[in-house]
């Protein structure tokens, strides 16, 4: 039998404010808030398509330091659908974000940074973008800074 590591199940961030945090995943990116394992602290599961992606523990009554970043971790990846939709979503939300074209133009990318500093990526394949106005192609790469 072969080995395989297999696919990303789901990340997790240690919060200090985890209202804004879901609030976030919630409104910003479209994740669902769903049920979660009655663990002895507390927190918060954030869906996509019916799977916990997004695993939110809430520090806030510990001593545990607020993370600025997502630490040794650059940022964090979705395969996405509809493109202008969220870029349209973002904007109407006043968030900062960052629309990219990979250079070669078949994918497309949206990084923003959720309340604690965790970068997001957003991956939408042109192909499956149809009318889409395709943002500008840069050689530059967010992963190098």
């Amino acid at each position: 039998m072969g080995m395989s590591v297999g696919v990303l199940d789901h990340f997790n961030i240690r919060t200090r404010n985890l209202t804004a945090t879901v609030r976030f995943y919630e409104d910003i990116l479209g994740l669902e808030k769903g049920a979660r394992p009655n663990f002895a602290f507390p927190g918060a599961w954030m869906y996509s398509e019916g799977k916990a992606v997004v695993h939110l523990v809430d520090i806030s009554a510990t001593d545990e330091a607020q993370k600025p970043d997502s630490g040794v971790v650059h940022h964090v990846a979705f395969a996405s659908q509809g493109f202008d939709g969220m870029r349209k979503r973002l904007q109407s939300k006043g968030m900062e974000f960052d629309s990219r074209q990979v250079p070669g133009g078949d994918l497309w990318q949206i990084f923003v940074n959720d309340p604690n500093g965790v970068m997001i990526e957003l991956n939408y394949e042109a192909a499956k973008e149809g009318g889409s106005a395709a943002p500008a192609e840069r050689r530059d790469d967010v992963g190098a800074r």
